[in-house]
């Protein structure tokens, strides 16, 4: 498994150089399985010669559970040419090999393909016979080995590269959010201004209609000169009656000259008023027109500019909410976010682990700060990712080179059933990167565990970079688990292996004397109990 783990993420060219440096068989075993595996969909038949390279190395090693990967990678190459009596002698191999290493999974999916291919040529009798024969061994010497490495390696590159991505995007959305609080003001003090300059207007229009008032008055006072006019005419209409025809003809011929050149200023008079009358009411008009458009197109894009904003607003705030779901349980950022704090619970049953690495402190001396934090970085990933395949474990917290986590913090009853599974994978990812660092000739970390099942109050501490934690005998108790523990291995209370021994083998350590604590009952996690599969 040592180039294993460091080949999962690298190119063909790669693989196949580093296959030309290998320097002993087991290298070249794994490094040419992966080239085979790597070549299966582009290229038969390179997936046929390092699938039967990686085989042959298996076989000369003794190493059954490879030689059965490998045999089962050639029969899928065997597929692909369409080559069914090869695709039989390989899965056959396959099954054969499983068999002696106990793989489950491949005993099972061997059968499968060798039971097709013999209905295919309709010997149901052959099919029926490749079955029973499973069937006999399941019976007597069944065991469930599942080799889940490729899953759990691409779904880890899938998480690492979202919580890069995840983490580049917190520090981004911080300033647009305040950017965005920031034009959320500046539209609210625009809509302030729009409402100052209506109120402007309004008076405006009413100093206008005064003034029109006042016109109106004038021409009232104008059309009374005229009737006072015309009664004067009529008073010397009649004073002309008394005259000689002579004087009566030069008087007329004097008051028509006085009353048309009177009635002339009267109209010009008029004709003027209600000229410029007409001309201010009709730019009076305009500009209101004017002035209410710009304002109804002003309305309009800022309503626009302000929904979009709203928008971006309430996005940026699911992000804000998916970002506090990453650091608290769903039940507490609820209460966060509805009342701004959040009580502690008390759980009747809740199961503890605590992680520490051996020797953390001489490690580090030989490692550079930045080598330190990446290692570090790499093995606290790997634990979260382990623990997020587990829906009722939650992480509370890492302190230095120590791994914090829990189950059973809800309402519904728990088993520590899971959170034991997560240790033993734990355990085996440090010894996969233990082989690989030594054949580097580099310092490696190894973990004790430590396990206790018991009651816990858990909630929020603190009010700036508040944190999520527990308290309670059993985390000191938990805590007692990994200090006792031998590294590399999965230490675990008497009240917990009540609750597991069903589904886990167990090693009695007899009674362990615990700081403050007296005599413990403790348990070494040997393996989980094989499914009997029927």
């Amino acid at each position: 498994m040592s180039c294993a783990v460091a080949a999962w993420s690298q190119s063909i060219e790669e693989l196949e150089q580093q296959l030309s440096q290998a320097e002993n068989s087991k290298d070249k075993m794994h490094l040419a399985l992966k080239l085979g595996e790597s070549y299966l969909r582009s290229d038969a038949d390179k997936a046929l010669e390092y699938g039967k390279q990686s085989h042959n190395l298996a076989t000369q090693l003794k190493q059954n559970a490879m030689a059965a990967r490998s045999a089962f990678m050639v029969a899928q190459a065997y597929e692909r040419k369409n080559d069914d009596r090869n695709v039989e002698v390989w899965m056959r191999s396959a099954q054969n090999f499983a068999m002696k290493a106990g793989d489950s999974d491949l005993i099972i999916r061997s059968v499968d393909r060798r039971s097709r291919l013999a209905e295919k040529v309709r010997n149901y009798r052959r099919a029926y016979e490749i079955n029973q024969e499973a069937f006999a061994y399941f019976s007597n010497k069944g065991t469930s080995i599942s080799d889940l490495e490729s899953k759990y390696e691409t779904q880890k590159l899938q998480i690492e590269k979202e919580k890069k991505e995840l983490e580049k995007e917190r520090d981004k959305l911080a300033f647009e959010v305040a950017n965005l609080e920031v034009e959320r003001d500046q539209l609210t003090t625009d809509k302030s201004s729009l409402e100052q300059r209506q109120e402007q207007l309004v008076r405006e229009k009413q100093r206008v209609e005064q003034e029109i008032s006042t016109k109106e008055e004038k021409l009232a006072e104008v059309s009374t000169e005229k009737e006072k006019a015309v009664e004067i005419i009529r008073k010397k209409e009649e004073e002309v009656k008394d005259l000689t025809r002579e004087a009566l003809e030069s008087r007329t011929v004097q008051a028509e000259t006085k009353v048309e050149l009177q009635k002339a200023q009267i109209e010009a008079e008029q004709n003027r008023n209600l000229r410029n009358l007409t001309f201010f009411a009709a730019g009076f008009i305009l500009v209101l027109a004017l002035l209410f458009y710009g304002r109804f197109r002003s309305n309009k894009k800022a309503n626009k500019v302000l929904a979009g904003k709203n928008a971006i607003i309430e996005n940026e705030r699911k992000r804000s909410d998916e970002l506090l779901l990453n650091i608290l349980p769903a039940t507490i950022a609820g209460e966060l976010k509805e009342f701004g704090k959040a009580r502690a619970h008390r759980y009747e049953e809740v199961t503890v682990l605590f992680s520490d690495f051996r020797n953390f402190t001489a490690i580090a001396e030989k490692l550079s700060p930045e080598e330190l934090v990446e290692e570090l970085d790499k093995c606290f990933k790997a634990f979260d990712f382990i623990i997020s395949q587990y829906e009722d474990i939650e992480k509370i917290k890492t302190i230095g080179d120590a791994y914090m986590c829990a189950s059973g913090l809800t309402n519904q009853a728990t088993y520590p059933d899971n959170i034991v599974r997560a240790a033993i994978e734990m355990q085996e990812f440090l010894h996969e990167q233990k082989q690989e660092r030594m054949r580097l000739g580099k310092p490696f970390f190894e973990a004790r565990i430590g396990i206790h099942t018991g009651p816990a109050v858990a909630g929020v501490v603190g009010v700036k970079k508040f944190a999520y934690d527990i308290w309670g005998d059993t985390v000191n108790i938990a805590s007692r688990m990994e200090v006792h523990c031998e590294p590399g291995r999965v230490n675990i209370s008497e009240v917990t292996y009540n609750k597991v021994s069903y589904k886990f083998e167990c090693e009695y350590r007899g009674k362990v004397e615990a700081k403050n604590k007296g005599a413990i009952d403790m348990y070494y996690v040997i393996k989980e109990r094989a499914a009997i599969a029927v």
